[in-house]
């Protein structure tokens, strides 16, 4: 991706909003997205930086490791941090998909899958 976090921003919106129930808002004074008031993202101060909520960290971390890193901070919560100038646009919107789907509300996300059945990853 290029390396402006006003694109990051404008990316990760066309993502996250077109998901049900999630909304931007604020978290530690930086763009954050929430699903029914839980954080599943959020850009970092510097804004080359994504936490994103995620279960799958080893496989991401192992897979592209220039990527997908954590630190010690986040080593106890279930997140990954994203270095969004090298992230693939492909991969950040899976993830993202991920974190909401795991945030979201059974409701939500049938209501998700009635009108994105494309874009729901297989589980």
């Amino acid at each position: 991706m290029p390396s402006d976090p006003f694109i990051y921003l404008q990316f990760m919106r066309s993502v996250m909003l077109a998901l049900p129930g999630a909304a931007e808002g604020l978290c530690f004074g930086t763009p954050a997205f929430y699903v029914q008031k839980k954080l599943f993202a959020r850009i970092w101060e510097n804004g080359e930086v994504l936490v994103v909520h995620t279960h799958e960290r080893e496989k991401w971390i192992k897979d592209y490791p220039e990527i997908f890193f954590i630190t010690d901070h986040y080593r106890n919560y279930p997140s990954i941090l994203v270095n969004l100038p090298k992230v693939e646009p492909s991969d950040l919107q899976q993830l993202l998909t991920d974190a909401w789907l795991k945030r979201a509300s059974k409701t939500l996300i049938k209501e998700y899958q009635k009108f994105d059945l494309g874009r729901l990853p297989k589980r």
